[in-house]
């Protein structure tokens, strides 16, 4: 649910002690989440220079079986993140942004208490592919970073983008 991406900054690397830390907290999580957005699509990819214009990496973005929420609000807190308020409270009862700030930096945490389908990827359990395509425009707002773009037309194709190449190469 993040703020749509700055085109002038589409080539721009992400800060990489920001990306160290919330790679960090994904994987401290992994055994509780599916993981979604750009930090799906950087595990789906192999490994990569990691510019904006691949994925979007401004917050965290997971899903959380319901019945596994109760078991991840300890684990949050014991992590120190807090709870943070956002206009989607009003309107939603299955989504909660938690936040962390401290001298590893500031990590987001955007979760939904939801069921999805998934898949591993670099041993992470990520959104399927398709299903995580038909968030954007909804829960996702980088519909048009490089992942998502090549995600479309590999799946067009019958191709999975699991570990393509494509998903983190520069357009032509």
């Amino acid at each position: 649910m993040g703020d749509p991406r700055n085109p002038k900054r589409a080539n721009e690397p992400w800060n990489p002690e920001r990306l160290r830390v919330s790679e960090e907290e994904v994987l401290a999580l992994a055994p509780w989440v599916t993981v979604s957005g750009g930090w799906a699509w950087h595990f789906m990819a192999p490994p990569h220079e990691e510019l904006k214009l691949f994925h979007d990496h401004k917050d965290v973005d997971l899903f959380v079986e319901p019945s596994r929420f109760p078991e991840v609000v300890p684990v949050l807190t014991a992590r120190g993140y807090h709870r943070i308020w956002t206009r989607f409270d009003a309107t939603s009862t299955h989504f909660y942004r938690y936040a962390r700030h401290d001298a590893g930096g500031k990590v987001i945490l955007d979760v939904f208490v939801r069921s999805v389908p998934s898949v591993e990827a670099r041993g992470v359990r990520v959104v399927d592919p398709a299903t995580l395509l038909t968030f954007y425009g909804d829960i996702h707002s980088t519909e048009d970073c490089v992942s998502v773009l090549a995600a479309r037309a590999l799946l067009a194709k019958g191709e999975s983008p699991i570990g393509r190449a494509e998903l983190v190469t520069r357009p032509s």
